[in-house]
């Protein structure tokens, strides 16, 4: 089947978040879903399970558990078994639960900033301190970790590292050889490694997502892995995910930690889920070469036709960071700026932690056109008359 990302859903008329939290005439590229229809078989598979008519409670359906196991062994080459397998309603519901599960009072948690946002706030909801180490960042080469800074954020009190790989929102998919020196340092402080790959298959070419969790057996049993078919197949409001954690102990608390907060994953998540993961990579393999054309013509634009802005070419994700402390944006925040000036809503990037100020992020995930609209706009604010 030819899918056609070049044409836009009309999603005004839907329940979506992205397109109705600004007024109409806002080009909406801040939230992070794509503009693009799902694939065929998802929506078969929610059509059929629909049709039956009745929506009890669920279990996991036949064939999921096979076909998570499936993909990352054909993806990554990461063997896991069913019993590693913990479906959750979120990946940041399962970071909350791995937090309030290993780290509280007299703990702490470490991140590493600019970061997702929902990350600031986990030590918090946990009882624990964060802990916040800036990754470094060069306009020229991008983003690099300072590993004297890694190894000194950590102290006595920390019990969790949370990464995230490929990073949101700076786009970068961390080598093998950092992923190696990253579980060395926890390893030998006993620091407990949890880890947000939810775009993990959403990566360009030159690039490989490591899970983190697959370096070696040593390294499994200290990590709590969180993966979701929702960014790479555009299911995020189905609200499926999988937590995999080969160690039994750590599982057991894991699992223990959502008693009587969490219930599983709703059932159209769940079919959604299996549908994507065994019939889903038709529809991977003609985005990705989308995503990373888009990708490469905002590179080239914001270097050409926007004064003052930079932009690290992303390695994974379909967001976009734009370092805009140079252009002139009449004493505003950029996100303020380009949302007041060109109708463009961003993701200002204080939102992120230390490091994010003077930055915006940009989801390019959305047809051509969109894209092109959005930026024509920026560089006319940037450029007025």
């Amino acid at each position: 089947m030819i899918y056609n990302f070049d044409e836009l859903p009309d999603r005004k008329s839907s329940e979506s978040v992205k397109w109705h939290y600004y007024d109409e005439d806002v080009l909406p590229m801040w939230v992070a879903d794509m503009d693009f229809q799902s694939p065929e078989p998802i929506v078969r598979a929610l059509r059929e399970r629909a049709e039956h008519g009745v929506f009890g409670y669920p279990q996991a359906p036949s064939g999921l558990d096979q076909a998570v196991i499936d993909w990352l062994d054909q993806h990554y080459g990461w063997q896991v078994t069913v019993d590693d397998l913990t479906y959750v309603s979120g990946v940041v519901t399962g970071v909350n639960l791995a937090g309030n599960a290993f780290t509280g009072p007299g703990t702490s948690v470490m991140i590493q900033t600019p970061v997702y946002m929902p990350f600031l706030g986990l030590a918090h909801n946990a009882g624990a301190e964060l802990q916040s180490m800036e990754l470094s960042y060069h306009p020229e080469t991008g983003y690099s970790i300072d590993w004297d800074l890694f190894e000194h954020t950590i102290t006595e009190q920390t019990r969790m590292f949370v990464l995230c790989n490929p990073h949101n929102p700076i786009g970068r998919v961390f080598s093998r050889h950092e992923l190696e020196r990253m579980a060395e340092i926890c390893l030998r402080r006993n620091v407990l490694i949890c880890s947000d790959e939810i775009h993990c298959d959403l990566v360009f070419s030159g690039q490989r997502h490591i899970p983190i969790a697959s370096l070696d057996a040593e390294v499994a049993r200290r990590t709590i892995t969180l993966m979701a078919p929702s960014k790479t197949f555009n299911i995020a409001g189905l609200a499926c995910s999988v937590a995999i954690i080969q160690d039994p102990e750590l599982r057991r608390q894991f699992r223990a930690a959502g008693r009587g907060l969490t219930h599983g994953v709703n059932l159209f998540g769940l079919v959604s889920a299996r549908a994507a993961y065994s019939e889903g990579q038709e529809w991977l393999d003609q985005l990705l070469p989308y995503l990373q054309a888009n990708r490469d013509w905002l590179y080239n634009f914001v270097k050409n036709e926007l004064p003052g802005v930079r932009m690290f070419r992303t390695e994974g994700t379909y967001l976009a960071w734009l370092d805009c402390r140079q252009a002139d944006k009449a004493g505003l925040p950029p996100g303020q700026f380009f949302l007041e000036k060109a109708r463009v809503a961003l993701v200002d990037g204080s939102a992120f932690g230390a490091g994010g100020d003077g930055f915006v992020r940009l989801n390019f995930g959305c047809p051509r056109s969109m894209l092109q609209e959005a930026l024509c706009r920026m560089r006319s604010a940037l450029v007025p008359g």
